[in-house]
């Protein structure tokens, strides 16, 4: 019997450049998510991850290249067809909102309302699965800028849930989360089985949930594949500047990785 396909490519970006003034912040990326996939985009600080997700979600032009969502540049379909297949968690995201969560949540509707149109009631049932899916149901009636930083993102993350798209696009989404809170988080990421592009800092969650991953150094790519293919010492040692023994679970078949912070390069 032959082996099945491979899913298809929900998400395919290629050859982005972008600079600012005479910086070229990201310099010929090219990527692709597949249906089912958690991929992780990986990169020491000022790599140009949240420079190449904001090409990705159409929040910047590219100079050069292309993205497709669903088969179609993203820049030929209109902003509500782009908000209809993708939900962006971004950094600037964790803003305050003078409201309450319900109503945060509710804002994820929008791109399936037509203008001026009432909450509709499936709207509302929306909101509450969406809720109730990040566990944060009890958390509805309280005011957004009341919550921690654990309960902010898991409103955020409903948020998303309730455009139901078929791509969530994750800047950080661990950021400024304590050890517990980022673990909650990437199991739900995880457990809702979506089809999920996020930049992360950590590289242990990286190694533990992503499927594929691909690494940026200074714009450029240095290394995609699979958490054992990018993340080994070599490559640490190249990207970060750190020296971190790799090992790889017998369990998982993931890399487990210890830094060794007395080390730097």
């Amino acid at each position: 019997m032959s082996p099945a396909p491979p899913p298809a490519r929900l998400l395919e970006a290629s050859g982005l450049h972008w600079q600012a003034v005479a910086t070229q912040i990201v310099k010929d990326v090219s990527l692709h998510v597949r249906e089912g996939e958690l991929v992780g985009l990986l990169g020491p600080n000022g790599s140009g991850k949240s420079t190449l997700l904001r090409m990705i979600y159409r929040m910047l032009r590219p100079d050069s290249g292309v993205v497709c969502m669903e088969g179609q540049d993203v820049w030929r379909r209109s902003a509500r067809d782009n908000a209809r297949a993708m939900a962006v968690l971004a950094q600037e995201n964790a803003g305050e909102f003078d409201l309450r969560v319900c109503d945060v949540v509710l804002m994820g509707r929008t791109p399936h309302q037509s203008s001026f149109a009432r909450d509709s009631e499936q709207d509302f049932r929306i909101v509450e699965q969406s809720l109730a899916q990040v566990r944060a149901l009890p958390l509805a009636q309280r005011m957004f800028s009341s919550l921690s930083g654990g309960e902010k993102q898991r409103v955020l993350m409903a948020r998303a849930l309730a455009q139901q798209t078929r791509l969530l696009v994750l800047d950080e989404p661990t950021n400024h989360l304590d050890v517990r809170h980022q673990f909650e988080l990437m199991n739900l990421i995880r457990s809702l089985g979506l089809t999920t592009l996020a930049a992360l800092h950590e590289l242990p969650l990286a190694a533990h949930y992503c499927d594929r991953l691909y690494l940026l150094k200074s714009g450029e790519l240095v290394a995609q594949g699979t958490p054992a293919q990018v993340l080994n010492a070599e490559t640490i040692a190249e990207v970060y500047g750190v020296c971190a023994q790799v090992r790889i679970s017998g369990r998982s078949g993931r890399p487990l990785i210890e830094f060794m912070p007395d080390e730097l390069l």
